[in-house]
């Protein structure tokens, strides 16, 4: 049974199955079955390997790739209580799919099943239950293990009361988990800290080329900050448990220079918060992804009003909007992480990934009451808790809207565009705004609109033509067709010269010169392509009709249509 390295070292406390669970938490594992309870002692995890079935006594084990409703489930379980081991873990369970036989393998071999969550994968699991088992064995320091798991804010207090200053906690992207309160005046960082519940931009940056962020996460140890000007020195660690940083604790001098044991005492309060930041992480984890599957469900058409606002406790029957965000493609060359400052997992530079960070920071800054759901490079918002009247309402949202934006066109480096759909007056009229906030920016995806926003009501006449473009897709049409013959004749030939010299002749209204400069071409050479296209699919371009179903149909081809 090969383990995957995550055993207790020497120095530290017994780690029992419950410890863990509670450090890793409920965001990443459900407890499916304990039959002597989980007190029982953890020593490491190993991933299950059918050529070496005997894993080591106390050990919890990773069934990947095992169907947890198969018998070979069961066996697998009975062979694990042989070798003492503490637990198993299973992947998630489909709905409908009994698992009765595991539950009698589990209680006969008195051996804990596990189910990871839905939207943790094996590998994300392995390092939370690495730092965890890490995190989880690290003796709790007094003064701080009063404080309950997962309290960031009580964390945050008395690690200002042990270190003796004012305290912020980050995450490994600057922003701001938690902070402590002080009577005495804030210097302008750590205001505008809090108040944008992140570091500043500017703020990072600067520190990121001084190279501060460097020494902060590879050195592991208390990093100083010098004062400079009317910002006061700073002490600053990072939060690491079995190699994994889980983010920072930084603490300001308030009026006075720190004690002389502030470092150390830095020391101890980073080790006792790591089992807190791991907690955090993952039951916020999973709290999102039930609200976001809530809304997705929503938003798609088959979910409950209801489960989403029991779930993020947003009212039934107050207004609400959905926009779709898109931003689109940048060259490859230019895809850059968030300028963050890190070099740590969970910085990539994916721009959906970007897409999605920038929208969550902006709601919160703004305090929207905004729920964030992906839908490949673009993005639906759905926005609640908005005024009462419907004209306000509409006004908010475009808005809110506009600036969206703006800031995200400014910090992707590319243009955004923003469906705006229509105001909704309950929750469950949701579905219906996403509709129209969907239409409206593939209305201006249709057109190549330059503006940032737009309604299905301020587009109406490119929503008409998509709307018939959707319904010629449906409709069985004659293939002999001039612009079917004009396609299938340039396919042959290698190029689309006829088929593009016949759709800038109608675009410009049988205007040559213009047509030809809209194809950069002499316009002698676009009347010969004219006169050959007219040979070749013998369209007569003198009658309106002929004119209008070859504009219906380059119009298709041009998007993607089949039916032409």
């Amino acid at each position: 049974m090969p383990t995957t390295g995550l055993s207790r070292g020497s120095g530290t406390e017994q780690v029992t199955l419950e410890r863990l669970l509670s450090v890793v938490g409920r965001g990443s594992l459900e407890v499916y079955s304990a039959p002597r309870g989980l007190t029982i002692e953890v020593q490491g995890v190993a991933v299950w390997d059918p050529q070496e079935p005997r894993p080591a006594p106390g050990q919890v084990v990773l069934a990947v790739g095992m169907e947890p409703q198969s018998l070979d489930a069961a066996d697998l379980v009975r062979a694990a209580g042989r070798c003492g081991a503490a637990a198993v873990i299973f992947r998630h369970v489909r709905s409908g799919v009994s698992t009765a036989t595991l539950h009698h393998a589990a209680a006969d071999a008195g051996v804990a099943v596990l189910f990871r969550t839905g939207w943790v994968g094996w590998a994300q699991l392995v390092g939370a239950l690495r730092a965890g088992l890490t995190a989880a064995g690290v003796p709790a320091d007094p003064d701080i293990a009063q404080v309950a798991l997962g309290d960031l804010d009580g964390l945050a207090e008395a690690v200002a009361a042990l270190v003796g200053g004012a305290v912020t906690i980050e995450d490994v992207r600057s922003r701001v988990l938690a902070y402590s309160t002080t009577d005495a005046d804030v210097d302008e960082i750590r205001r505008l800290t809090i108040l944008g519940r992140r570091v500043p931009r500017w703020r990072v940056a600067a520190l990121r080329e001084a190279g501060f962020f460097s020494a902060l996460w590879g050195s592991g140890d208390v990093v100083h900050r010098p004062a400079e000007g009317g910002i006061p020195e700073r002490l600053a660690i990072a939060v690491v448990a079995a190699g994994e940083v889980l983010g920072s604790i930084w603490v300001a001098s308030v009026g006075q220079p720190f004690p002389a044991d502030s470092a150390d005492a830095l020391r101890r309060a980073a080790r006792a918060a790591a089992p807190h930041l791991l907690h955090h992480r993952s039951c916020r984890t999973g709290e999102a992804h039930l609200i976001q599957d809530a809304a997705r469900a929503l938003l798609d058409g088959h979910g409950s009003a209801e489960v989403l606002a029991i779930r993020a406790g947003v009212p039934l029957e107050a207004p609400c909007a959905v926009i779709m965000v898109c931003a689109e493609p940048r060259d490859p060359d230019q895809a850059s992480g968030v300028e963050s400052g890190r070099t740590t997992p969970g910085s990539g530079g994916d721009p959906r990934s970007r897409l999605h960070d920038i929208l969550a920071l902006y709601s919160a800054a703004h305090g929207h009451q905004a729920f964030i759901v992906p839908k490949g490079r673009d993005a639906l918002v759905l926005i609640c808790g908005l005024a009462t009247g419907p004209d306000q309402a509409a006004a908010q949202v475009a808005r809110r809207s506009a600036s969206l934006a703006q800031q995200l066109s400014a910090d992707l480096g590319t243009q955004v565009r923003i469906g705006v759909g229509e105001t909704a007056s309950r929750l469950d009229q949701a579905p219906a705004s996403r509709h129209s906030a969907e239409l409206a920016l593939r209305a201006m995806r249709f057109t190549g609109s330059s503006r940032g926003t737009g309604r299905v009501g301020e587009l109406a006449e490119a929503v008409a033509l998509l709307r018939i473009m959707d319904t010629l897709r449906e409709v069985d049409v004659p293939r002999d067709t001039p612009v079917r013959r004009l396609a299938d004749y340039d396919a042959e030939h290698g190029g689309s010269a006829l088929v593009d010299t016949l759709r800038a002749y109608l675009d410009h209204f049988g205007h040559i010169p213009a047509a030809s400069r809209a194809l950069g071409v002499h316009p002698n050479t676009f009347r010969y392509r004219v006169r050959r296209l007219r040979d070749v699919c013998g369209i007569d371009l003198d009658n309106p009709n002929s004119r209008l179903l070859a504009d219906l149909q380059l119009r298709l081809l041009g998007h993607g249509g089949s039916h032409m």
